[in-house]
């Protein structure tokens, strides 16, 4: 059975079916919640920024995107995109109001003995390896790879998203790729590196 358009979801909703709205929260959730990890980290209120993201969607959807009933698509990638921008916007305010609390606990937190220790990683530690790279990349560029490599967005929703222009989208990509791929050849031996592949974070 073929899925309900994302802007017909949206326009139920408008017309009060609850129904729709657990449908459009079933569609987007996993994608928002990778998208606020990769910005508040393992340990942040994800949970919760997404569901506050879903509340304001109730409060105050978003107008349609004038070429939803043509194009499917563009309806789905303007709420993708206007969902994404609010956690985004969420996950700062978060960030800016537990900064000074992580400061102090990476102060008092016993070093990490990165020394020795294992020289390669088999399939099941695989998809851990990469997420410890990855968690070692800047925000932005981790940000874009999750985006675009694991929630299939493209350069100019990405634009959107992060409010980047798309060539910036582009540079951060590469760089983050090259990045990943040097972090990773300690883990995982030089010739294993570079055939990592993002969908392993998943």
């Amino acid at each position: 059975m073929e899925a309900i358009p994302t802007a017909s979801l949206l326009e139920r909703w408008r017309d009060g079916e609850t129904d729709a709205f657990a449908a459009l929260i079933k569609r987007f959730e996993e994608p928002l919640l990778r998208h606020v990890r990769v910005l508040l980290g393992p340990d942040g209120s994800c949970e919760d920024v997404v569901q506050e993201t879903f509340l304001r969607l109730a409060q105050k959807p978003p107008a349609p995107h004038p070429d939803a009933n043509q194009n499917p698509s563009a309806g789905h990638g303007a709420l993708a995109a206007w969902l994404h921008r609010v956690a985004r916007n969420l996950c700062t305010d978060e960030m800016r109001s537990t900064s000074r609390r992580k400061q102090r606990e990476q102060a008092v937190a016993p070093a990490e003995a990165v020394s020795g220790g294992q020289s390669s990683v088999d399939g099941a530690d695989t998809r851990a390896a990469v997420r410890r790279g990855m968690d070692q990349l800047p925000s932005d560029q981790r940000e874009v790879l999750v985006l675009r490599l694991l929630d299939g967005h493209s350069y100019q929703e990405i634009a959107e998203i992060t409010g980047r222009k798309t060539g910036t989208i582009g540079w951060l990509l590469s760089t983050g790729l090259v990045a990943l791929s040097q972090i990773l050849a300690p883990m995982m031996g030089h010739t294993q590196s570079s055939q990592v592949r993002l969908g392993d974070v998943r």
